[in-house]
């Protein structure tokens, strides 16, 4: 008799312990459901899905747009200028320091200008000759040339 009253409190301590673990399981449960469309109130679980699926749609939609934004923008930035070039140099001996300069201001696909400015005693000239994917119709001096170089490595570091 002893030995029954024993398993009859062993089984009723694990039915108590089950009951305990089903007893959170489901509060978890309900709290995570109540996360979930606690702000849609006490609406049901299929008006909640299907404003997230609406919502999700729209979402879409906009990302679409900012993809062909994007897209029309990056295709337009090619014609702005956004490499530089610069070389300093002297071109004549009776003046000192390195006051002329060629500049070579580059879109992204290597056209634009070069200028050349020839600081002498007299005065200073200015030249400027039009750039092509790197190429110049008209012939470049060292100074420009290299210039065109070094606008054409700066961006693609």
């Amino acid at each position: 008799m002893l030995l029954s009253n024993d398993l009859l409190v062993v089984g009723l301590a694990l039915c108590l312990v089950w009951l305990l673990g089903i007893s959170i399981w489901i509060y978890r449960t309900s709290s995570h459901y109540n996360r979930l469309i606690g702000k849609a109130g006490r609406e049901n679980l299929k008006f909640v899905l299907e404003k997230a699926l609406v919502d999700q749609g729209k979402l879409e939609e906009y990302i679409k747009k900012v993809e062909g934004s994007l897209s029309n923008l990056q295709k337009s930035s090619l014609a702005h200028i956004q490499k530089t070039g610069v070389v300093r140099f002297n071109p004549f001996t009776e003046t000192g320091g390195d006051q002329s300069f060629a500049l070579a201001l580059l879109d992204g696909q290597d056209s634009g200008f070069v200028i050349l400015s020839l600081h002498g005693r007299e005065g200073t000239r200015i030249y400027v000759k039009p750039v092509r994917g790197g190429k110049s119709r008209y012939e470049l001096s060292r100074e420009e040339k290299q210039a065109v170089s070094e606008a054409t490595v700066n961006k693609k570091r």
